[in-house]
């Protein structure tokens, strides 16, 4: 009898559903498009019954494609995107929409909990900065903004604690996507009771704490009903997406650091002990005993997409990075800041703008592609240079990519070449299902530890790189592109 691993992936654009044999051979995938809502300036909400319906499909159309029998399954991981503040009561019910990881409606509420309290205070319990996009001022905003919400409210849940909730009637939370919280103690993997009543919050409504491929229950009879699937498999707690796609990657051991290019873009630090920066976020690794540095920006792979639905005229994004092939690295001086929605790391700056500087009457669509594709890069880049401040070496990091901007030769090469290092690319779409299946593999038993899981289902597919002469041009754009983020720092923020 064939053993299979379901993988759930909760993206901002999509939630992704992939179906994996033991080898992490694709056996069936299913894409379904998310909504986004702005209610208001600053607010970005998504409804996680959206998620749920959206998840129901994806697995009835993986078992379709490929005739899976839901019996051959022997366990779910579940992965999403981090911040989540999901007001739930009792009985499982959503409260209300979540803000999700782009949301900045509590700026000014973590102003006031930050002076109040101290940043050295939380940034000593939490390892990462009082900022409005994490999941604890979300909080605090449904307390001011929303009393009775918050009164009905039993738990707060994050994207993938409320598909696990929904999946096996259980609440939990688990030891990596816990770190948006800033009273749970990402060193310890425990809440702080004191900080938490500090802030005016109860670690009452937090659920139990679980390690990542710790299994929190199975599949009910009415989520066997729904979805398809086989009532009592078992449902590991699972992470951080980018977590799980730092696994998929073949990230497990420190040093190793995965390149994020979906939706967002990023990094991922593979660290044996915590290491923390201030303007970088901090947190517990889906593999136990092990932390990642990380770097959340909002230019990734959206940056394309946008500028494919709003000037590629039709063209595919293949021929759009064909474009940029023909400009010369450094896009003959045009420089590209994608601070599309605000920015997070490294300059945290909500009312961050995105600029095009250095276009002129000789520069071409071709050169706007390149730099946007440059831009990103060098977004991700002052991540690593933060890191470095906190006592990372960048050239010891063995670099893996993942995310659909993986597929791009060009997006690569410019990876490679903006950093300096090697770029190990692995089956880029399905790293973060992969990752959320392996949790589930190592969980129920299937595979006897995390070495075995990623020998067994990790392949790279190609190598890129760096030239050498290229990352010492990049130098001086990188170089302009930090002076452009500093000289417009007053600016945004009039």
């Amino acid at each position: 009898m064939k053993d299979l691993l379901l993988g759930i992936d909760i993206g901002t654009s999509a939630c992704k559903i992939a179906v994996f044999d033991k080898k992490g051979n694709v056996q069936a995938q299913s894409k379904q498009d998310c909504k986004l809502y702005y209610p208001n300036p600053g607010w970005v909400e998504q409804n996680p019954e959206e998620w749920w319906n959206s998840i129901c499909i994806g697995i009835k159309d993986c078992i379709a494609k490929a005739d899976i029998i839901p019996s051959q399954i022997r366990g779910i991981g579940i992965d999403g995107q981090g911040w989540s503040a999901i007001p739930v009561d009792r009985e499982g019910n959503c409260l209300y929409n979540t803000p999700i990881w782009m949301d900045t409606r509590a700026k000014d509420i973590a102003g006031h909990v930050t002076n109040d309290i101290g940043a050295d205070n939380i940034f000593k319990v939490s390892g990462n900065t009082f900022l409005p996009s994490y999941t604890t001022p979300k909080m605090l905003w449904f307390k001011e903004a929303k009393p009775e919400i918050y009164k009905k409210t039993y738990k707060f849940l994050q994207s993938n604690s409320y598909i696990g909730y929904k999946l096996t009637g259980v609440m939990s939370a688990d030891k990596c996507q816990s770190y948006g919280i800033h009273f749970y103690n990402t060193k310890t993997c425990t809440y702080d009771k004191e900080l938490a009543n500090a802030m005016g919050l109860s670690t009452d409504k937090v659920p139990d704490i679980f390690s990542c491929h710790d299994v929190i229950g199975c599949v009910t009879k009415n989520a066997a009903e729904v979805t398809g699937l086989m009532e009592g498999i078992p449902v590991v707690a699972g992470g951080l997406d980018a977590a799980c796609g730092t696994l998929g990657a073949g990230v497990y051991y420190a040093k190793q650091t995965q390149i994020q290019g979906g939706q967002a873009g990023g990094m991922s630090i593979c660290e044996d002990q915590p290491i923390a920066h201030p303007k970088l976020i901090f947190g517990p690794h889906v593999v136990p005993d092990l932390w990642l540095l990380q770097g959340g920006t909002v230019g990734g792979g959206g940056v394309l997409r946008w500028f494919k639905q709003e000037l590629g005229e039709g063209k595919s994004f293949d021929e759009l990075t064909a474009l940029a092939e023909e400009v010369p690295s450094g896009a003959d001086g045009v420089i590209f800041l994608p601070f599309m929605s605000g920015e997070r790391c490294p300059i945290w700056n909500p009312n961050a703008k995105a600029v095009f500087y250095g276009l002129g009457f000789d520069k071409t669509k071709g050169h706007m592609i390149r730099a946007a594709l440059e831009g990103v890069v060098f977004s991700v880049a002052h991540n690593f240079k933060e890191a470095e401040e906190a006592g990372v070496n960048i050239k010891e990091l063995d670099l893996r990519a993942m995310g659909g901007a993986a597929n791009s030769r060009l997006w690569m090469q410019i990876y490679a070449d903006v950093t300096g290092c090697r770029i190990s690319i692995s089956s880029s779409d399905t790293a973060t299902t992969l990752g959320a299946a392996i949790l589930a593999g190592v969980g129920t038993g299937l595979y006897r530890n995390f070495k075995e899981a990623v020998e067994d289902t990790v392949k790279i597919t190609r190598v890129q790189e760096p030239d050498q002469i290229n990352h010492e041009k990049y130098k001086k754009s990188m170089e302009l592109y930090l002076e452009l983020c500093e000289a417009l720092k007053d600016t945004f923020n009039r």
